[in-house]
């Protein structure tokens, strides 16, 4: 019997990692906007790179729903279209609330300086300042997540907050919102104080919030590119 042949070994390459986390990062944040073509040449140059590392990212991030490929076009980064924004959002009310839940029973001291912390720093970000706000949102989001310390949960919530991230830049539906600061503070007030069933009802009830915008945001641009 003729043994199988081993998988040969690949020694990990920084630069291709350095790189796909560069670009991943870059779409997170908005720096590169959704229906944004990338180009490998471009991408090269700028980054000062082979076209290597640059295709291996492009690829990476594909597989991981950021990017979408076109034949005789290259890639650009995915838009989403209004049904999978909906999905979404009723996939986070609820991912959002067990996150909210879970960090309420769980979290440590330390949990409680980053997530007060995380809070304080985009409350003090400039509410003109898109990006910024986005990203700092997220990291909030970000910082619950991790409180809950639940290892599956947080892998569920990497991919969901892609998602989200792609459709805050496409609408820019500002986080600097009215009801925003006060529902922030309402979820971890509840958290902090252990409360989970208001946590969980927090954290809820401003993702309905932000779900109404974003979707009435995604239906008027869509009306919009109709009549262009």
């Amino acid at each position: 019997m003729t043994a199988p042949t081993a998988t040969a070994f690949e020694r990990p390459t920084l630069v291709r990692d350095g790189v796909y986390e560069h670009l991943r990062r870059a779409v997170l944040d908005g720096e590169i906007a959704p229906g944004e073509r990338l180009g490998e040449v471009e991408l090269g140059e700028r980054l000062g790179v082979s076209r290597t590392p640059i295709r291996e990212a492009l690829m990476r991030l594909t597989q991981d729903g950021l990017l979408v490929a076109e034949a005789n076009k290259g890639v650009r980064v995915r838009t989403v279209s209004a049904a999978e924004a909906r999905d979404a959002y009723v996939v986070r009310q609820e991912l959002d609330g067990l996150a909210a839940a879970l960090a309420a029973r769980a979290h440590t001291p330390a949990d409680a300086r980053a997530l007060g912390t995380a809070l304080d720093t985009l409350q003090a970000a400039p509410t003109s300042d898109y990006r910024e706000q986005t990203r700092l949102d997220l990291a909030f989001h970000r910082c619950i997540t991790l409180a809950a310390h639940n290892a599956v949960l947080g892998d569920l919530a990497r991919d969901l907050e892609q998602r989200v991230a792609l459709i805050k830049h496409q609408t820019r539906t500002y986080n600097a919102h009215p009801q925003t600061d006060a529902q922030h503070a309402a979820l971890l007030a509840a958290i902090l104080a252990r409360d989970a069933d208001a946590a969980r009802e927090a954290a809820r009830t401003h993702v309905q919030t932000f779900a109404t915008l974003v979707l009435h945001d995604l239906a008027r641009t869509t009306e919009e590119t109709r009549h262009d």
